[in-house]
């Protein structure tokens, strides 16, 4: 098989949907694409230049979908790329550990970076507060994900650690009422998400 940088990275992608983060390994990609583990060094020399170019990509192919262009004010702008980001993150196993401190390999995602800063800068943020608000809708999508993951590692597939039933026989209810009380639905993440996103949303108001 003929190797380029474009089959080995979606050959992870597929791998990393399989086995998550832990369990992709350059010695378990280069048995998916049937060859040996040195041909994988001619493209990547380590595991994490793999990630930051798999993580690029999912951010090039992802970027149409997460900024939505000059329609619209900002707020529901920031709600657009907000949802945008969650839905890349969660649409690969531990995507959002993947994303995580991402370092960009391709300087073509810079040209919508600055249309989205653009974006706020046009409604009267300065340059870093446009920044700051955009990081900060970013980087909340991230950690919010990372949890979401952590009890759904696979879509629909909850984590048997975080079943609800065990978790509340471990609360004392007369000393924790409220905990008990709200325990579980701290875990509706849609609209947990959707809170918080707003949340944020109105504090970049003031």
């Amino acid at each position: 098989m003929s190797l380029d940088r474009e089959k080995v990275v979606r050959a992870a992608l597929r791998l990393l949907d399989q086995a998550g983060l832990d369990g992709l390994t350059l010695r378990g990609l280069a048995k998916e694409l049937r060859v040996q583990a040195p041909a994988l060094y001619w493209h990547f020399r380590s595991k994490q230049e793999l990630l930051d170019e798999m993580a690029t990509r999912v951010l090039a192919d992802s970027m149409e979908e997460m900024l939505p262009g000059a329609k619209g004010n900002w707020r529901a702008w920031a709600l657009h790329f907000g949802r945008g980001v969650r839905r890349m993150l969660l649409r690969h196993r531990d995507g959002a550990k993947m994303l995580s401190g991402t370092y960009l390999t391709d300087s073509s995602l810079c040209a919508p970076m600055e249309g989205a800063l653009r974006k706020f800068v046009d409604a009267g943020f300065s340059g870093l507060e446009a920044a700051r608000a955009f990081r900060t809708i970013y980087c909340y999508a991230v950690g919010f994900a990372i949890e979401e993951q952590a009890v759904y590692p696979q879509t629909g597939k909850r984590a048997p650690r975080y079943d609800p039933m065990r978790r509340s026989r471990r609360i004392d209810p007369d000393r924790f009422p409220i905990l008990l009380a709200t325990a579980e639905k701290i875990y509706k993440f849609d609209a947990e998400f959707e809170k918080g996103l707003r949340v944020i949303i109105h504090g970049l108001e003031k």
